[in-house]
């Protein structure tokens, strides 16, 4: 199967289309990927509990987010392929419900190729990210590990900033190098999680589809970079504004009302983030690897020029 090109617009494209999903069938759809964010939300839940239950040692900490990333390997892989079959349904007027995104979870929706997929896409992640640091990052895994320690023992209060040690000299053009791969492999991942999802694709095929595809449009992938942070920004200061705002409202009556007002301005912004994240996935791929839609037929007495 083929990749096409597509121009630099593409990446103001992708994100315009995704605000505006779901407007052939907003509840399967928004329903769909509110399903998913609230999954998502379940192995932070689950490892603050164990942290508190099982008391807070680093030993314990590391087990329960290492069990917990475990099982998400296994878990967001479907629900991925779940969230984008629930979204062509709607984009092509098919019956679609927001439970539908648990269907991948049944036998005979392709569930060993969405797991097989995600495994080897994080693997690829993994491999290359640890030969960038390995080729230019000596000594940042141990001035991470440092970091990391003198953040369990400050116990929640701020770093100070004399006690934090010199960064390795490589972390400039790790992070340089690290943000362009990740833009080429976030570009592979989408693009070929929709392959198997929604083109019928083995594991490797879509990964090549998916490199492949990515090469090809890394321009307007990285338009589409400098434009999602763009628009974060300003969506997060909106938040902030509004949410700080009714915070004021509700504090003058009861700091629980302050919480009510502002839980659901915060929760909106993290589902409209699932959205879009969803919707680029969904129109990036079907760009660069879905079959051209077909414009429907002239009238007989007209000739296409």
């Amino acid at each position: 199967m083929s990749t096409r090109t597509m121009g630099p617009g593409a990446g103001w494209s992708w994100l315009a289309r995704a605000v505006n999903l779901g407007r052939h069938n907003p509840r399967a759809v928004i329903g769909a990927i509110a399903l998913v964010a609230a999954v998502a939300l379940v192995p932070s839940i689950v490892q603050m509990g164990a942290q508190s239950a099982l008391g807070g040692s680093p030993d314990t900490l590391l087990t329960v987010i290492g069990l917990t990333t475990l099982v998400s390997l296994v878990v967001f892989p479907l629900l991925i392929g779940g969230a984008l079959r629930v979204i062509d349904a709607a984009e092509h007027g098919r019956p679609a419900t927001p439970t539908a995104v648990f269907d991948t979870f049944r036998a005979g929706h392709g569930a060993g190729r969405l797991i097989g997929f995600g495994l080897l896409m994080t693997a690829l992640y993994l491999a290359v990210f640890g030969t960038l640091i390995g080729t230019f990052g000596q000594g940042l895994p141990e001035w991470y590990m440092q970091l990391m320690q003198l953040s369990m023992e400050a116990g929640g209060k701020p770093v100070q900033p004399d006690d934090i040690p010199a960064p390795p000299s490589g972390l400039g053009m790790v992070m340089a190098l690290g943000l362009l791969f990740g833009l080429f492999l976030g570009g592979a991942y989408a693009i070929g999680f929709g392959q198997v999802a929604l083109g019928g694709r083995g594991v490797l095929a879509a990964i090549g589809d998916g490199l492949t595809g990515s090469l090809k449009n890394l321009l307007p992938i990285v338009v589409l970079a400098i434009l999602s942070i763009v628009a974060l920004f300003a969506l997060t200061l909106v938040v902030l504004l509004v949410g700080g705002l009714l915070a004021l409202i509700g504090g003058l009556v009861h700091p629980a009302l302050a919480i009510a007002l502002v839980a659901p301005v915060y929760l909106g912004m993290i589902l409209l983030m699932y959205v879009v994240m969803f919707g680029v996935m969904y129109h990036m791929w079907r760009d660069v690897c879905a079959e051209p839609v077909v414009p429907p037929p002239l009238p007989g007495n007209q000739v296409e020029l």
